[in-house]
């Protein structure tokens, strides 16, 4: 049987004397802790977690009752069913520990992991799902880290977002084995392409463990870029090579190693805004069934409702210290066990909305008084997201002191500039300089800007120049999903031709807004793919496409284009403007002219039919904008 344990960490932690398991479920009247076989399909022993400190429900399985590593668990968790109060309790489904660091299983999308009754939602579903469920596996910790991890001037830092399935899945030097996982990504061959175009930084699209909505289940998808997280401590397994010896955390930990050896940072995307339990129709996988009313933003005039900011059905309530905890343990987990340089918060505002009748952005809020006091995360890379679905969610510039933010504005400047002629001369000078209207307040530094003219979510570089409407009936939702507003241009014809006039204007164009991007002050942010010509077929909303359409096309790798991004990337670094991290200041820094190399008059800066622009940095270096040469 179990003893009492201790009720901090939260989690299941091997020691010594076997396994101790926490769980903080303040509003539950009763926690079990279901113990499986090896396959996690048949339950061979329930125990009642003895004690509750402070609403954390823990204790410690001896060794010899099999207190062990490689034990696999879940959770039933008893309370009153009443959705009209937020309450879900249900115990006959079984649920995934939030802390688990390896999570077993495949959430299949049937109607027996919902809390209620199908079609039913105020009544309480009895089915056992205990067989199907994901449940956490018990793993020995991490060595300490011994590849240091390397120090990126501010200035310098260069950007490159990636899929870890997706950059190799095609790769003709990563062995078949290893396509598609950690350990292809960390092949010589792929690291020595994006170490040799100047990149500083892979940023990483999730990496958390997700699950498939039941939607895309029952249309033969997936949820291929992975915003949804159900597992917030455990590397998503479907990206382990499965090599004997090792884990998904060990693969995965191996991968930052290779990044840090090369002397690259590695950041990774998280999702804390939701979880994969989506609405009240959705699944009771883990938060909804340990504490519904504490983890979520449930709506104040029926509980029975979440608020949906994120657009996915719920969102995490951080200004509960419980889930504020979860975060920050996670974050602390993957800096000291994994090794990560910094996140990417995916919707960012929601991380940091009040829990009043407003529900408004604070930019005081207790993530970011956590995370700057906090010894361990302090000092890493935080890049916002800075918007969401909410009132008032769009906060660009908005975030504290030493946070990036995605700039959109950068992008739509750039783009309506070279592709539709709607931006004038100043508008791209005002992107140039880093949005210094946006971000140059609170002694913030002009590297706050991370500069991107595509991401994943959108058209890539080449599809920006080939289509002008998006085409992404292979999503299953008659083309509706998707931005509808993209700026882009198909230079006379839509998607795939052979005209050699076509082809030039649309190789001038992408050359064009690569150099705007890379010259410019701020954090510059490449797409994976950008750089040697990847196409998604005018797919603009590709998060379902685990396929051909997302997987980098190795074999048709435009390599003038990777060597103009080398050759744009090495004059960067040449540039001291742009490496230096702080504000222009006036010609000693930077001069604008225009094309015939004049000062550029109040009138000129706003003109739409004379838009060339050169500029030339302090040290000597120039270089020339000049659109009417391509439109």
């Amino acid at each position: 049987m179990l003893s009492a344990g201790v009720d901090y960490p939260l989690g299941a932690s091997l020691g010594e004397s076997g396994v101790n398991f926490a769980l903080h479920a303040p509003s539950a009247t009763r926690v079990e802790l279901c113990l499986f076989d090896a396959t996690g399909q048949t339950e061979i022993q329930r125990w009642d977690m003895p004690h509750c400190t402070h609403g954390t429900w823990h204790g410690l399985l001896p060794q010899s009752h099999g207190g062990i590593a490689g034990l696999i668990y879940g959770y039933r968790v008893h309370g009153p069913w009443n959705p009209a109060q937020g309450q879900r309790f249900n115990p006959a489904k079984l649920l995934l520990d939030p802390y688990a660091r390896e999570v077993l299983g495949h959430y299949d999308g049937g109607d027996i992991h919902c809390g209620h009754q199908p079609g039913k939602l105020n009544e309480r579903d009895e089915r056992d799902n205990g067989a199907r469920a994901l449940k956490g596996k018990v793993l020995v910790p991490m060595p300490p880290l011994t590849v240091p991890a390397p120090c990126i001037d501010a200035g310098k830092r260069v950007l490159y977002e990636l899929h870890v399935k997706a950059q190799t899945r095609l790769h003709p030097q990563v062995p078949e084995a290893l396509r598609g996982t950690y350990a292809g990504l960390a092949h010589p061959a792929v690291l020595d392409h994006i170490q040799s175009l100047g990149v500083t930084t892979l940023s990483l699209m999730p990496v958390h463990h997700r699950v498939d909505e039941s939607r895309l289940q029952a249309l033969g998808l997936s949820n291929h870029w992975g915003y949804n997280t159900i597992g917030w401590f455990a590397p998503e397994a479907r990206y382990w090579s499965g090599t004997p010896g090792t884990s998904p955390a060990a693969e995965f930990r191996a991968l930052v190693d290779a990044v840090h050896a090369r002397g690259m940072e590695v950041v990774i995307d998280v999702v804390y805004n939701h979880s994969a339990e989506t609405d009240e129709f959705g699944p009771t996988l883990s938060l909804r069934g340990i504490d519904n009313a504490l983890y979520y933003h449930l709506r104040d005039n029926n509980k029975a409702l979440y608020e949906n900011w994120s657009g996915c059905g719920n969102c995490l309530n951080l200004n509960q210290p419980a889930v504020l905890q979860l975060v920050m343990d996670s974050l602390r987990y993957w800096v000291t066990e994994m090794g990560v340089d910094g996140f990417r918060f995916d919707l960012a505002p929601i991380l940091a909305r009040r829990d009043l009748v407003d529900k408004g952005f604070d930019s005081r809020a207790a993530l970011f008084v956590a995370i700057n006091q906090d010894p361990v995360c302090r000092n890493k890379l935080f890049i916002a997201e800075p918007w969401d679905m909410g009132p008032g969610g769009y906060q660009l510039g908005v975030f504290p002191p030493g946070w990036l933010e995605w700039n959109d504005r950068y992008r739509d400047t750039v783009r309506r500039y070279w592709l539709s002629a709607e931006a004038n001369r100043g508008e791209l000078a005002h992107a140039l300089a880093a949005s210094s209207h946006q971000f140059n307040h609170n002694h913030r530094r002009p590297s706050a800007s991370v500069n991107f003219i595509t991401a994943h979510d959108g058209f890539t570089l080449r599809d920006l120049v080939s289509h002008r409407l998006r085409h992404n009936m292979a999503n299953g939702e008659h083309n509706r999903d998707g931005h509808g507003n993209n700026h882009s241009t198909n230079c006379g014809v839509e998607g795939e031709t052979d005209d050699p006039v076509v082809l030039a204007k649309r190789r001038a164009l992408q050359k064009a807004m690569l150099s705007t991007l890379l010259l410019s002050q701020g954090t510059p942010m490449l797409l994976a793919g950008d750089e040697m010509g990847q196409s998604q077929r005018g797919n603009n909303n590709a998060y379902c496409q685990d396929n051909e359409i997302t997987w980098l096309d190795w074999a048709q790798a435009d390599s003038d284009l990777s060597e103009h991004v080398r050759q744009l990337l090495a004059k960067r670094m040449r540039i001291a403007a742009l490496t230096q991290d702080r504000w222009w200041v006036g010609e000693s820094d930077v001069r604008w002219r225009d094309a015939q190399g004049q000062v550029l008059s109040h009138e000129a800066w706003h003109d739409l039919d004379e838009r060339g622009l050169w500029v030339e940095w302090g040290d000597g270096v120039r270089w020339s904008a000049e659109p009417d040469l391509l439109l």
